[in-house]
């Protein structure tokens, strides 16, 4: 592997370790459940107990009622779903969008083995570009860090609607999965997708965003390039009123997102490249708890 990558996996694993135990281990333990209830032991019966839970084989076989206890499964499967398609190549600030969710990904896959739960990967555009099985350990950390920075997708567009449909068909058990996406698609062709994951699984989106996105600067004749289509046109954001059309017409369809999300139950936070993603996440994190 190439020096400067290792370098950068390294300083990835560095930040997203320490934000992940100094920040995250307690929120993100309490903000996602296990599967459910484990049997752990039986006791006798004491006042005030649940007679539903009465282990009437051992009562029978004792003369004395004695009661199931139940703990916690602790032990989650975490899905990261990374929007890897061309719209990821932008950032205004100090960062593109793909690093941000490089980081915020490696944030939450050291959180999750600290939790002994199991980190598993999907890379999607307009296809299905990599599939990483759930495993736990930190070389597996490792090896998502490594592909979230170095993977050069094949497609450019997004299909998201696709990518969820195949989420639903390769996990059968519930998991908790987090959608990293700056969700700039067409948001026809994925509801019904939505809500079968959401129906089924635990899924939270991260929206990833820029600031240049929102509001469009004063900067006068400006050629755009769309990384997805390959289109390029010119734009003079000199004049106020093109200006005003273009922000309406973003916060439209960041209102049509967020309805959507909104809709099937699907928690939501925003993180913006060249600001700290801690805050947005520890917020979403405790609405969680």
């Amino acid at each position: 592997m190439d020096e400067e990558i290792i370098k950068r996996v390294r300083r990835i694993e560095i930040k997203a370790r320490g934000l992940s135990q100094q920040m995250f281990s307690g929120e993100y333990h309490s903000a996602f459940k296990g599967k459910g209830m484990a049997f752990s032991e039986v006791r006798e019966y004491q006042y005030g107990d649940d007679v539903r839970n009465i282990d009437w084989n051992v009562t029978a076989r004792l003369a004395h009622p004695y009661v199931k206890i139940f703990e916690e499964e602790r032990e989650l499967t975490v899905m990261l779903m990374v929007d890897v398609s061309g719209s990821g190549y932008f950032g205004t600030h100090s960062q593109f969008k793909e690093d941000l969710a490089a980081e915020v990904a490696a944030t939450l896959a050291f959180s999750a083995i600290s939790n002994n739960d199991k980190v598993g990967v999907i890379l999607f555009s307009d296809r299905i570009e990599r599939f990483i099985p759930p495993k736990k350990g930190r070389t597996h950390i490792l090896r998502i860090i490594r592909e979230l920075i170095t993977f050069r997708p094949e497609g450019k567009k997004t299909d998201l609607g696709l990518a969820l449909k195949y989420f639903s068909n390769v996990m059968k058990r519930r998991c908790t999965m987090f959608l990293l996406s700056d969700f700039l698609l067409d948001t026809s062709n994925w509801t019904d997708t939505l809500k079968i994951a959401a129906g089924k699984h635990d899924v939270v989106a991260l929206r990833l965003a820029d600031s240049g996105e929102r509001k469009l600067a004063n900067l006068g004749l400006v050629k755009f390039y769309d990384p997805e289509s390959g289109d390029t046109m010119w734009v003079d954001t000199g004049k106020a009123e093109v200006r005003r059309l273009a922000d309406a017409r973003f916060s439209e369809h960041e209102e049509k997102v967020s309805k959507i999300l909104q809709k099937y139950g699907v928690d939501v936070a925003t993180l913006t490249t060249g600001e700290d993603f801690v805050m947005p996440l520890k917020n979403l994190l405790a609405r969680r708890s």
